[in-house]
């Protein structure tokens, strides 16, 4: 392990939210993001070793779980978030800076990548303690159903039980 990665990491990683927390608008979004790109950075070194379908099929996995994660963090609590940028870390070391994954996975990937999650997840979960908008549930958006008035009837005879038409 160098210390460059996992300094560099950790300081991108703060960086990350920090710039998130900037454009309150977007924060879950670049989060989110953030998240999944994390996971297919690893399906994208798969597929440029030629690893083979059961290690795509992992790091497919992977990007499911992450991206489950992103989307539950983008509707719901911003702990998802937290959830998964904590859980990646485990994702890197376990599987691809000392388990089987180190064979395609460049260890300094790995390395920055681990100290990148633990700041990211840790300086998010910082922003929803102290109360920062990153706390606040998105407010879903709904649609009002417009119900047009009836509009009389356009007949005129007195013996029509139309709606609106002149009753007798």
């Amino acid at each position: 392990m160098d210390l460059n990665q996992i300094v560099s990491g950790a300081v991108n990683g703060a960086g990350l939210v920090f710039i998130a927390i900037a454009i309150p608008r977007f924060t879950r979004h670049i989060l989110a993001a953030g998240l999944v790109v994390a996971a297919l950075v690893y399906l994208w070194f798969a597929l440029a070793a030629h690893t083979g379908i059961v290690w795509v099929t992992v790091e497919l996995s992977g990007a499911g779980i992450f991206g489950y994660t992103a989307v539950r963090g983008l509707r719901g609590s911003a702990w998802w978030l937290v959830a998964g940028w904590t859980l990646h870390p485990i994702w890197d070391v376990s599987l691809h800076l000392v388990g089987p994954g180190r064979s395609f996975a460049p260890e300094w990937y790995a390395t920055w990548c681990s100290t990148y999650d633990v700041m990211v997840a840790a300086v998010a979960a910082i922003a929803i303690l102290i109360g920062t908008h990153l706390t606040d549930a998105p407010a879903r958006t709904s649609t009002p159903t417009v119900v047009s008035p009836l509009r009389p009837s356009p007949c005129t005879c007195d013996a029509c039980t139309c709606v609106g038409a002149s009753a007798a």
